[in-house]
């Protein structure tokens, strides 16, 4: 991730729509509340162009065309046939075109193996940013329409509920409860509040916005800017589109990223071939000449010594390197691998050390809900029929964890309460109190049930319930379940507690403050487990002489449990702010003993990459976000995945269909089949 302070002025580019009060924003933008006219948008999108990052958009055919035609070797051969040209045609009494003929007929099969692959891959993977959802919902002519991402302009007023992907850089005129995903541009885990003026999310303990000047030095400071790229992940809002395209941090930031890799070890090995291949020739070819020029003719010496370098050269080279890797590449395509540059197949089987992240590569990405306890960590029905009726009845946008508790609930038939209970109100989840409530109804009672972070939700507990009789939370009790809570996160497993409140008849417009002198029931564990074929596919990988460094920005517990179970050496663990204040000789030689880093951010793994590929390793990495960009242009071969993000795939060498380790395998069988033809060949 570049430096945002530096690379991007934060305050300059958003400073003025932020700062505005929302009439007044209003006025100064000629921003209508009821949308664009289709006249309107049409004009706009004239005057503003497409909503499209230029960085993403893809190569024209001609681009991909010219790379392969002045690939190293073939640069060589058609400065031979430049000279042959010169000698057997413009000189010669009779032209022979013989020569020519064949290096050009080399030259372009070379040429055309090599675009074919490269650009149906390429075309492959253009086909793969279509099946992600690229429509987003805006008021045209006063009503609401779904349109292409693409044909939203200046000006659009979008409209935005849970899982919406935000379409650009929107300012947030509406807002019920709005909370925002923006890991993929900052790589923090935890969602930020969006409100209307800038300022309003600050809390009420903290400086008065109007008494201090606000400072805006990261889009972090900007709570009521909505930004290209990242998604709402609860709540409502309806915004106005200040900035597309380009214009958005999102494209600021895709320009800040280098638009070529450095050169892979294959690559350097090739022009390394060329250049020896060149010097012999400005050598041999005056030696000869001048050894010839004394007995024969100046035209003959001279085409002597053409003659001579051609014979020097591997004229079948290009040809050969060019099949076997397009070879590689189709059988490739078959194990559900798109590559995107043939140079990468070498780089891909020769990669000795893997970079990859923990969720979906080392676990399945799939939660599930291992276990649901009292307060004494003995297994409790009740405990999941509370954590069930706030999981279903709450109205914003269900995670993982609540779907692994709903999906639990109805394996354990509880799917009456849906029609026994009603949702009354709801206190939504928020990152400050890292809770969420939910107050339901039957026939009998009234009951506010909230689930949430350990210490969150014992600091508002005054009792527990055990075994239905209820008694005072003490010291003991609470150290007891942060023992069981420690004891859990060993075991890979992420801990919720769960507790609820009955005396609330008489209350009808609950808040926050109503989340107090709770009863706590317990908690429920949920585990992402390791993939089955993880251990076996790291244990093959190792075999091969590939070394696994995990790079994640999860907590050191669960890290240290799921590397363990997949077989990677978990005695050395290293945290993100330990490498923040090493040197780089420092971090290279933690990276000498340790395989596992944990609280990374994003700056921090690209460090990582960076530092080990100037270390002559061949470095893989595996990332799908934005943030993940810059390490996989830091490393040999970046590899990423068909569900991440446009410029992780732009960015990236090899796109998997699937995220699984064993590809990698299949990568490393290739290469070594590619060798045996090539020596058998050659």
């Amino acid at each position: 991730m570049p430096n945002v302070k530096e690379d991007v002025d934060i305050e300059k580019l958003y400073k003025t729509q932020s700062s505005l009060d929302k009439q007044k924003f209003l006025e100064e933008f000629k921003i209508n509340q009821n949308g664009l006219t289709t006249a309107e948008a049409k004009e706009r999108i004239n005057k503003y162009g497409l909503n499209e990052v230029k960085q993403s958009k893809p190569k024209k055919w001609y681009k991909y065309f010219l790379e392969s035609l002045f690939s190293p070797f073939n640069s060589i051969l058609l400065a031979i046939a430049a000279v042959l040209l010169y000698t057997d045609v413009y000189l010669a009494e009779s032209p022979n075109y013989a020569n020519i003929i064949v290096i050009l007929i080399l030259v372009a099969s070379s040429t055309l193996l090599e675009f074919f692959e490269e650009y149906n891959s390429n075309k492959a993977a253009q086909k793969l940013k279509e099946l992600v959802a690229t429509t987003a919902t805006v008021l045209r002519n006063g009503k609401e329409v779904s349109v292409p991402i693409k044909q939203i302009t200046v000006g659009d007023i979008v409209m935005l509920s849970a899982g919406s992907l935000i379409p650009a850089d929107l300012r947030v005129l509406d807002s019920k409860d709005l909370y925002v995903g923006q890991s993929s541009l900052t790589g923090e885990s935890d969602a930020v509040k969006k409100v209307v003026e800038l300022g309003d999310s600050y809390d009420e303990n903290e400086i008065s916005k109007k008494d201090s000047p606000l400072n805006i030095d990261s889009i972090s400071d900007l709570d009521n800017i909505c930004f290209m790229g990242t998604n709402v992940i609860s709540g409502s809002a309806k915004c106005a589109v200040i900035k597309t395209a380009d214009d958005t941090y999102f494209g600021k930031v895709a320009h800040t990223i280098p638009s070529s890799k450095p050169k892979s070890a294959f690559q350097r090995g090739i022009e390394s071939i060329s250049k020896l291949l060149i010097r012999f020739m400005l050598i041999l070819i005056p030696i000869v000449f001048i050894f010839n020029v004394s007995k024969h003719s100046i035209i003959t010496a001279f085409t002597f010594a053409v003659a001579i370098a051609i014979c020097i050269t591997p004229l079948l080279l290009p040809v050969i390197l060019s099949s076997s890797l397009s070879k590689g590449a189709i059988r490739m395509s078959k194990k559900k691998t798109i590559v995107k540059k043939l140079d990468s197949i070498q780089s891909f089987g020769s990669i000795n050390i893997l970079c990859t992240d923990k969720t979906g590569t080392l676990t399945e990405d799939k939660i599930v809900l291992e276990k649901y306890l009292d307060i004494y960590g003995e297994e409790d029905f009740r405990i999941l029929k509370h954590a069930f009726l706030n999981s279903y009845f709450q109205t914003g946008l269900r995670g993982n964890i609540d779907e692994a508790v709903v999906n639990r609930a109805f394996e354990n038939n509880m799917k009456e309460y849906v029609d026994k209970y009603k949702l009354v109100d709801e206190i939504p989840f928020d990152f400050s109190r890292r809770r969420l409530s939910v107050i339901v109804t039957d026939s009998t009672k009234k009951q506010l049930i909230t689930k949430g972070a350990v210490e969150e939700i014992l600091s508002i507990c005054t009792m527990v319930d055990y075994k239905g009789e209820v008694s005072p939370i003490t010291k003991e009790i609470k150290d007891n379940i942060k023992q069981i809570s420690k004891k859990l996160n060993e075991d890979g497993l992420r801990v919720i507690a769960v507790c609820q409140k009955n005396d609330i008849a008489n209350v009808s417009k609950f808040s926050i403050k109503d989340e107090k002198n709770m009863v706590l029931l317990g908690f429920i564990g949920f585990l992402d487990p390791p993939k089955k074929s993880a251990k076996v596919a790291i244990e093959k990988l190792n075999n091969a002489g590939i070394r696994v460094i995990v790079l994640t920005g999860d907590n050191l517990e669960v890290t240290k449990c799921i590397c363990s179970k997949v077989g990677i050496n978990s005695d050395i663990i290293v945290e993100g702010s330990q490498i923040e204040k090493l040197s780089d000789n420092g971090v290279l030689r933690l990276l000498k003993k340790c395989n596992i880093f944990v609280k990374l951010s994003p700056i921090q793994k690209a460090r990582i990459v960076r530092l080990l590929h100037e270390a002559n390793n061949v470095v893989g990495y595996m990332g799908d976000g934005i943030n993940d960009a810059p390490s996989l242009i830091n490393s040999d071969v970046g590899i990423s995945v068909d569900t991440a993000v446009d410029i992780a795939k732009e960015s990236a060498d090899i796109i998997l269909l699937k995220k699984d380790l064993n590809v990698l395998l299949d990568g490393v069988y290739e290469r070594k089949k590619n060798l045996c033809k090539f020596n058998e060949i050659y």
